[in-house]
């Protein structure tokens, strides 16, 4: 019996990544007025064109139908699975998770599943999702690959700067006094995901010395706990993005991957915001 993994599509890992590891997915969707997508299937910048012209729309969780559908054709085959999905504060899709497991179970009285809460979103989701995979490709049990799923939880960061705060403002995801704000002095908010919820690390007065400042705490976080990946996002500011990976490259002396994020954490942080995914080889936390 082998163990494979579920998650959703807010974790914004690569395609070959996915594939690599044998990932499944079950997508979020989009939802304009005239017309829903699967974030999944929408090019990132086809969903900022449409933004542009349509203004900011709704997203919702994955489909009981679809979440059935991707649980049943792991356990058909015999095999164990671990769903890791984003926070139960952003979405529904932890909720739903459990009540289609509960619908398998019906079924399949035998099948093994496990769903874990990342208490996140983007690649802080997606690394625990990788970590998750490579265990379960080194054979170990479902036991052993949730827990490390759960470690790497606990020693990883995300940190990350908007462009404007109207987003956030609007999505909810943040005070509507704070985006008031910051917009009325130009104060740029260090943002961070902790206990499930985006919560202000701390206020900078511009943008460059705010990705100085996620640059800054990232290095403060490995010189004590030692480094382990990084992953720089981007919402449709690829050039900008280099630029921060290089900045982070001279500082650490390795590689790092730039990552798109798309629709449906996009719409909520809004065009223009930066960050970095991050964890450490101890624990944080």
């Amino acid at each position: 019996m082998e163990v494979e993994i579920l998650t959703d599509s807010t974790s914004y890992i690569p395609k070959g990544i996915l594939n690599k590891l044998g990932i499944n997915m079950v997508s979020l969707n989009i939802i304009f007025e005239d017309k829903s997508y699967k974030e999944s299937e929408m090019k990132n910048e086809d969903f900022y064109n449409i933004m542009q012209e349509k203004g900011i729309p709704t997203s919702s969780q994955p489909s009981v139908n679809d979440m059935y559908d991707q649980m049943k054709k792991v356990v058909e085959k015999g095999n164990s699975l671990l769903c890791i999905f984003l926070s139960s504060h952003m979405s529904g899709t932890f909720s739903t998770a459990n009540m289609v497991k509960d619908m398998i179970l019906e079924e399949y009285k035998d099948a093994k599943i496990d769903i874990l809460d990342s208490e996140s979103n983007s690649m802080q989701l997606g690394f625990a999702v990788i970590v998750a995979a490579r265990a379960a490709k080194e054979g170990k049990s479902l036991e052993e690959v949730k827990n490390i799923a759960k470690d790497n939880i606990k020693r990883s960061r995300f940190l990350f700067i908007p462009d404007n705060l109207e987003y956030l403002r609007k999505g909810g995801r943040i005070g509507g006094a704070s985006s008031l704000i910051g917009n009325m002095f130009k104060i740029i908010p260090v943002l961070t995901v902790e206990n499930g919820k985006t919560t202000v690390l701390t206020k900078i007065r511009t943008k460059k010395k705010a990705l100085l400042t996620l640059v800054d705490k990232m290095v403060q976080d490995i010189s004590k706990y030692e480094i382990g990946e990084v992953v720089v996002h981007h919402i449709n500011c690829k050039d900008d993005a280099v630029k921060l990976a290089h900045i982070i490259k001279e500082k650490i002396n390795i590689d790092i991957d730039i990552c798109d994020i798309g629709p449906v954490i996009g719409m909520h942080v809004g065009p223009g915001a930066m960050g970095i995914v991050y964890y450490t080889k101890k624990d944080m936390k």
